[in-house]
């Protein structure tokens, strides 16, 4: 095959110009395929977690949207999908890790150090409203390896301390050694343990808590759960309300049933997207 030069080209010139040629044409794929040709640098990652039909693309968008607004930080938001349909095209696309697992599981994933860039990752779950300013997400403790949430069970034991992954932020692969026990026997501890925030519980020892008041769970905290019943076969509140905001609090999450869409509050209509 003859070598083809540019007027004037030395060889080394010649070189250099194949090696960027080369180097475009991966980061076009890359954007077309949404996987990454190689692992990205240090930054700061919002990620999000969209598998099955349980949530739609809305939900990402509007978290995606929400986020915008609310972080001043210079970040990038990520979602680890199995079907990216209808999600908005600023949001940089990933495909879910090959593991043999569903739903919420795949949240141990991002315990390791297989993510396709290194840095710090904040994870929200898509059930959740993000209305404040939410900078101190990344700036709390910048030290602490994983900062996780006291679950919600504390608003009625003041001194509960299991976790609730709705949000947590990682250094990314500060935490390998745990994924690669999961990863070990998938089977035992997804058929041992009820879901993910049981299996980070039990082998994460050197967390810390978000301060209670900064995420509150709508349903118990910012509502009153004696106000829930079952209606039409679904947990919703008798009678639309006014949620208890905290001065502090910046994320309302939605835990369990009604779902976002369905609650019949008018705030979360007001304040979501």
């Amino acid at each position: 095959m003859t070598k083809v030069y540019l007027p004037g080209e030395t060889k080394e010139q010649r070189k250099l110009r194949k090696r960027k040629e080369k180097q475009s044409k991966l980061l076009q794929v890359d954007e077309i395929i949404n996987i990454p040709s190689s692992i990205v640098s240090d930054t700061n990652y919002v990620c999000c977690l969209k598998w099955g039909n349980k949530y739609s693309a809305e939900y990402v968008n509007k978290l995606y949207s929400m986020v915008s607004r609310n972080l001043t930080i210079p970040h990038q938001f990520v979602c680890f999908t199995d079907d990216n349909t209808g999600l908005d095209k600023n949001i940089k696309i990933y495909n879910l890790p090959n593991l043999p697992v569903l739903g919420w599981w795949f949240k141990v994933w991002f315990l390791s150090d297989e993510l396709p860039f290194t840095g710090t990752l904040l994870f929200l779950d898509l059930d959740l409203i993000v209305f404040r300013n939410i900078d101190n997400l990344f700036s709390y403790k910048p030290d602490n390896d994983f900062i996780i949430i006291r679950d919600f069970n504390r608003f009625t034991r003041s001194n509960y301390n299991k976790m609730n992954s709705s949000v947590f932020r990682i250094k990314i692969g500060s935490l390998k050694d745990v994924y690669q026990k999961f990863n070990g026997d998938i089977t035992h501890w997804t058929k041992r343990l009820h879901g993910d925030q049981d299996f980070m519980f039990k082998e994460i020892h050197n967390h810390i808590f978000w301060p209670d008041e900064w995420i509150q769970s709508y349903k118990w905290e910012m509502r009153a759960r004696h106000d829930l019943a079952l209606i039409n076969g679904k947990r919703n509140f008798r009678a639309p309300g006014i949620p208890v905001i905290l001065d502090e609090t910046s994320i309302a999450v939605f835990h369990g049933n009604p779902d976002i869409h369905d609650c019949v509050d008018e705030w979360p209509k007001n304040n979501w997207g």
